[in-house]
């Protein structure tokens, strides 16, 4: 099942898991990344299946718009995609791909092959 962190909601409610939900999970992924945090982080419990449990109602209550906030429209457009799929759909990943990609070059970003943690030597 993986981290909870990063879990969809439909692995919390202990639904088979699918493509959707490694696509959710990338997203969450996406956003920590960016951001630093995720809104369920640093819930406090007194064992670990309550913390779960509260990760899972933070996720389920928080508004694809407020976990959105101050990213770019497409982080929500790709959370609400990948929630709207069902089990045995096959994810459009070219669309996923290109919702990204026009945000990487809106963003000004160039396909350089160098990354942050690539070290420059001058």
């Amino acid at each position: 099942t993986g981290t909870a962190r990063y879990a969809s909601v439909n692995t919390h409610l202990g639904i088979e898991q699918s493509r959707r939900d490694d696509l959710e999970g990338l997203g969450y992924v996406l956003m920590y990344m960016n951001r630093g945090s995720l809104p369920w982080q640093g819930l406090k419990a007194n064992a670990k299946k309550e913390k779960y449990e509260k990760i899972m109602e933070k996720k389920m209550s928080t508004p694809v718009e407020v976990l959105c906030k101050h990213f770019p429209g497409e982080f929500v457009t790709y959370i609400n995609y990948c929630r709207s799929l069902r089990f045995e759909d096959r994810p459009d990943y070219a669309y996923l791909r290109r919702l990204l990609k026009d945000l990487f070059f809106r963003e000004s970003y160039q396909y350089d092959f160098i990354f942050d943690w690539t070290i420059l030597n001058y």
